[in-house]
């Protein structure tokens, strides 16, 4: 599966554009991916809250948990649910609102140059088959629009934001997914 970015914009992902962004500092270049997970509620996919949660639209009455998350605005650039289907909510060149309170290689504030990539699952379950494919043709169509973003500029939520996050967690392979962005054909 090949991905091209046409103006911030995956030409193969479902838009769904989110609220929860804002400009780049005009200084900033993307520099940095960061990928994430998600399931809402905690642990069931294929339910369609991660997008309403992305688009200030859940439901909180569906579920307890959903209370506690009720006034954040949060999002990603890209959900990658467990069938590997792409759906962009905010243009890679805008700042999503993904990381929170972060730092890589000494810079704060990661949502300034980073795009966030969050695969639908938790932190103990495997991601399939299907997610890594989809990953992966992103990240390649990605890091051909963004060059700054080398294979030592991909990173976990975790990494950005040790002792707060833990994803992707230890069920995301990350041999797999780097073995694969470098030997699978594009």
């Amino acid at each position: 599966m090949t991905q091209l970015v046409n103006n911030g914009w995956l030409a193969t992902a479902t838009c769904q554009p989110s609220p929860n962004f804002n400009q780049r500092p005009d200084s900033e270049s993307v520099s940095l991916l960061v990928i994430h997970n998600i399931s809402l509620p905690p642990g069931e996919f294929g339910t369609g809250c991660v997008e309403d949660f992305f688009c200030n639209k859940l439901e909180t009455e569906r579920h307890p948990f959903f209370r506690e998350i009720e006034n954040l605005q949060v999002s990603a650039h890209l959900l990658i649910d467990r069938q590997g289907q792409v759906t962009q909510f905010v243009g890679l060149d805008q700042r999503a609102w993904h990381a929170g309170q972060s730092c890589f290689d000494g810079r704060e504030n990661c949502n300034d140059f980073s795009i966030g990539i969050e695969l639908e699952g938790t932190d103990d379950q495997a991601y399939t088959e299907a997610q890594y494919q989809s990953l992966v043709a992103c990240t390649r169509a990605i890091q051909q629009q963004y060059p700054a973003i080398t294979f030592d500029r991909i990173v976990g939520h975790s990494d950005i934001a040790p002792g707060r996050k833990t994803d992707p967690g230890e069920a995301f392979d990350w041999s797999l997914y780097k073995k694969m962005l470098v030997t699978q054909p594009q």
